[in-house]
């Protein structure tokens, strides 16, 4: 299951992780979004321990957000490190996901 993150826990969880992290921000209200879920679950499963895969919702996290620029969603962010590797806006096919995660 993928992991929860929020303006209160992203630096902890997201930011000073010890494995990368691969965030999908979205909102309940987001189409594209829904569609995203079971790829982000799954991603979260076949990963674990390898990967910290979550979801940020932009609604109730929105400092978040706002720090990061999210203007579309969903919208996919890599991290290493505390710093963004890279990242994808839009719906996206697990395979398409996993070619970044390797």
């Amino acid at each position: 299951m993928a992991e929860v993150f929020t303006d209160e826990n992203f630096e902890a969880e997201v930011l000073k992780s010890d494995i990368p992290v691969l965030v999908d921000f979205y909102a309940d209200w987001c189409g594209p979004c829904k569609m995203m879920a079971p790829v982000i679950d799954e991603l979260a499963k076949d990963y674990e321990g390898k990967w910290k895969i979550g979801k940020c919702n932009i609604d109730d996290a929105p400092k978040t957000a706002e720090k990061y620029e999210i203007q579309s969603i969903p919208s996919i962010k890599f991290f290493k490190d505390g710093e963004i590797v890279d990242e994808a806006v839009g719906f996206q096919s697990k395979e398409a996901l996993e070619a970044k995660l390797k």
